[in-house]
């Protein structure tokens, strides 16, 4: 849980997803980025992730699609007509905003180093079925998420309606999202296996 708190790029994604579309937006992107989760520690139960320690070229591969990802929200986000209105921004479906956090988070090999590194140090070797008990960790690792990420965005939505409220304000928050976008982008970019 601590690990889950502190900040970092997971926690930024969905506090500007509260604060630029409120809510609903943030718990279903953070529910999204939750699921991307079950992919890293299914792989490190499998043994995939190793593959991101060992080879530069996978995680090269993985990493600067994430980066160009990220840089695509960036593009995306200040290219509609919408960022220089103020108000609320328009809403988009569930399924985009899930898959939006689903993606960013898959696309992140630092993640799957970070499971690879993590879950094993819980793991008895005594009682067997390894594999499995770095699923039921990793499970609980989601659950936990799930519900700290949930939260935070309850709070940066409730944040962000006083936001969107001022119409001073609001006109700057999507710059203000496409530069949190970029500089993620940039500072995944710049990560090293290790």
């Amino acid at each position: 849980m601590a690990l889950t708190v502190s900040p970092g790029p997971d926690n930024i994604f969905v506090i500007s997803q509260g604060i630029t579309r409120g809510r609903k937006a943030a718990i279903v992107t953070a529910l999204g980025m939750c699921s991307g989760i079950s992919i890293h520690s299914t792989a490190a139960a499998l043994g995939i992730s190793a593959l991101f320690y060992s080879s530069a070229a996978a995680f090269n591969l993985v990493k600067f699609a994430g980066v160009l990802y990220l840089l695509y929200l960036a593009i995306k986000t200040v290219g509609s007509r919408s960022s220089f209105t103020p108000g609320p921004k328009a809403s988009l479906p569930a399924s985009a905003l899930f898959r939006r956090g689903f993606i960013m988070n898959v696309l992140n090999p630092k993640v799957a180093l970070f499971f690879l590194a993590f879950l094993p140090q819980f793991v008895t070797p005594s009682s067997g079925h390894l594999p499995l008990q770095m699923l039921l960790l990793g499970a609980l690792f989601m659950i936990q998420a799930v519900m700290i990420f949930s939260l935070i965005g309850w709070f940066s939505g409730t944040i962000g309606r006083y936001f969107l409220s001022n119409p001073d304000l609001s006109r700057y928050f999507d710059w203000l999202t496409s530069g949190i976008f970029a500089s993620l982008g940039v500072k995944l970019a710049l990560s090293e296996r290790w």
